[in-house]
């Protein structure tokens, strides 16, 4: 049984004589430990094995980062673009491009599968093994048996596909979980230390949560853990010296400030802007009162019951607090800013919460914490109406979880293969039918379409076009249609919903005078499809032939539900093309 230990037994912990027969508690501890850590990670595994090679579309633009900054080519989304940060996850790009220079990633398989697949998620695990690492060593503080404790945190993030589905996707959730659970978990075993005001903590707390923001934005609202901490526990300790604690907060501030603040006067430096190209286009606007009820996602997706007996544990530890009162503060102080910038940013089309990944994990471990202190507390007919309880909402929110991973399952969000295959693929075959040596392609998806493409991609979703962000952040319609028809002039364009209508490119005049379409998207209404500029095709035959190739290549690819979780190809080399496959026949294979 899980159970929190007594202040007693804290304060006043068994001598241990430094035999070897007294030290093996301690070894075994420390196995045990180990032991829970690779079950939990094993379990988060296997989850995200259910996936398959799924790789969603977004990573992938990473992915062209990371292959750009370690072949010395800087912030570009591919070789001959201009330098645009079109990310958003600076800590996660560097350490992909890394893994790039050492030969482990965007250079063939490993034992069989692509590393494109494989090192985004191995790494992932190793991240979750460390977020499972922090939440023991708090743990350990408190529950009798910790390896017990962190099982079960390593269990409930498991079951949860939001956390599974999002750090196995190949973006930086993994990574940054485990900034956001180490920065709370010093602060959880400072408090407990009576070691707040440390100059050491200070400046940790304030780097990894400058970490935390150069990993994700929302990681900014991070910087205020060890201030309201501080400001929390000398409210409560009464008599502690103000001013030491401010020089601590001042102390932890600047070290947030200046780390973080010096990527912020690069970027403005290196692009004349102070927020990255996606920020720009998806138009973060400043919290409302009408976005708390957007909280409310979390309770739908976890289960009303699960939340409500969580919610009524840390009531009762509230109303009657354990010895470790403080650093159940400290643990609620960053879960409530996780849930403050939830409810705060853009809604996500992506789906199954992508930005709760913090939450998840530090409301696994506050919730460890609070039923092993409720059941010590409780015995008899009480200690089993609590267990039942946990029984019967832990099987109701499972339920939901695996109704959710099924879905998703059938049906992930965009993947970086469809958008390889279709876009990338695709649109290099169009170009080398027409004998293009230098073409042009705009499009909405941006990600397996860079690792790719050899043709200069141009973002209609403005993730990597920062004149193209400004102008749908302040709906220029006018502005955007000028930019492509006058300016960029695009040799191909692809359009589909949601992209279409809506006073768009494809309602302008010179869309159809200067396109021509070459293949329809299957199921969508006009214009969507695949158009090539009229100038670059000679003659009827010739737009004949790159129609016959259109519907034996794209074709073939354009169903993103078709083995949605599959690989495509060993490689996602720049200029690789489809294979045409003969009527009736599979699909058609990428062909260098």
């Amino acid at each position: 049984m899980v159970a929190t230990r007594t202040a007693a037994e804290t304060a006043h912990p068994q001598e241990k004589s430094a035999s070897g027969a007294a030290r093996l508690p301690r070894w075994r501890s420390r196995l045990q430990g180990a032991a829970a850590v690779a079950a939990g990670s094993a379990m988060i595994g296997a989850h995200g094995a259910y996936y398959g090679n799924w790789i969603v579309d977004d990573a992938a633009i990473t992915f062209s980062y990371a292959r750009s900054f370690s072949e010395g080519l800087g912030p570009v989304v591919q070789a001959g673009a201009q330098p645009v940060e079109g990310f958003s996850n600076v800590t996660w790009t560097l350490l992909l491009a890394l893994a790039r220079l050492v030969g482990l990633f965007d250079h063939g398989t490993i034992f069989g599968i692509p590393d494109y697949v494989l090192l985004p998620k191995v790494l992932a695990l190793v991240l979750c093994a460390g977020i499972l690492t922090a939440c023991h060593a708090a743990l350990t503080r408190v529950l009798v048996r910790p390896w017990l404790g962190t099982l079960a945190v390593g269990g409930l993030l498991a079951m949860t596909p939001s956390f599974v589905i999002w750090v196995v996707s190949g973006l930086e959730n993994a990574l940054y979980g485990l900034l956001i659970t180490t920065l709370a978990v010093l602060v959880f075993r400072a408090v407990l230390d009576d070691a707040v005001l440390r100059w050491r903590l200070a400046v940790g707390a304030g780097l990894l949560a400058a970490l935390a923001a150069l990993t994700r934005p929302e990681g900014l609202i991070y910087g205020g853990v060890y201030p309201l901490v501080v400001l929390g526990t000398l409210w409560r300790s009464r008599g502690a010296p103000v001013s030491t604690a401010v020089r601590y907060i001042a102390l932890s501030t600047a070290a947030f400030v200046g780390a973080a603040g010096a990527y912020f006067l690069w970027r403005r430096v290196t692009f004349g802007e102070w927020l990255s190209a996606p920020s720009i286009a998806k138009s973060q606007g400043l919290p409302y009162p009408t976005d708390l009820p957007k909280a409310g996602q979390i309770v739908g997706y976890a289960g009303a019951p699960a939340i409500l007996l969580v919610c009524v544990f840390v009531g009762m530890l509230l109303a009657r607090p354990p010895w470790w009162r403080r650093g159940l503060f400290a643990l609620l102080v960053p879960l409530g800013l996780g849930l403050v910038a939830f409810t705060v940013l853009e809604d996500d089309w992506m789906g199954h919460l992508r930005f709760a990944t913090p939450i998840w994990v530090l409301g696994a471990l506050t919730a460890v914490l609070a039923a092993a202190e409720v059941v010590r507390r409780v015995r008899g007919g009480a200690r089993a109406a609590v267990v039942t309880g946990m029984v019967v909402a832990l099987v109701a929110s499972g339920s939901s979880f695996a109704v959710a991973a099924y879905d998703f399952r059938r049906a992930p969000t965009l993947s970086a293969c469809h958008v390889a295959d279709r876009y990338g693929r695709a649109f290099n075959g169009y170009a080398d039918l027409l004998g293009l040596d230098r073409a042009s392609l705009l499009l909405p998806d941006l990600g397996g379409t860079s690792m790719t493409s050899r043709l200069r991609l141009v973002d209609m979703a403005g993730l990597t076009d920062v004149r193209m962000a400004h102008m749908i952040r302040n709906e220029d319609r006018a502005g955007t249609k000028r930019y492509v028809f006058d300016e960029v002039r695009p040799t191909f364009i692809h359009t589909r919903l949601p992209w279409t209508g809506g006073g768009d490119l494809t309602e302008d005049p010179r869309f159809t005078r200067d396109y021509v379409r070459i293949f329809a998207e299957p199921g969508h209404p006009w214009p969507d499809g695949d158009w090539v500029r009229r100038d670059v095709v000679p003659d009827s035959a010739t737009l004949e032939r790159l129609r016959a190739y259109a519907g034996a290549t794209a074709g073939r690819v354009a169903d993103a539900s078709v083995a949605p979780t599959s690989s495509c190809g060993d490689t996602l080399g720049v200029g690789s093309t489809l294979r045409p496959a003969p009527p009736g026949g599979p699909a058609g294979r990428p062909g260098e």
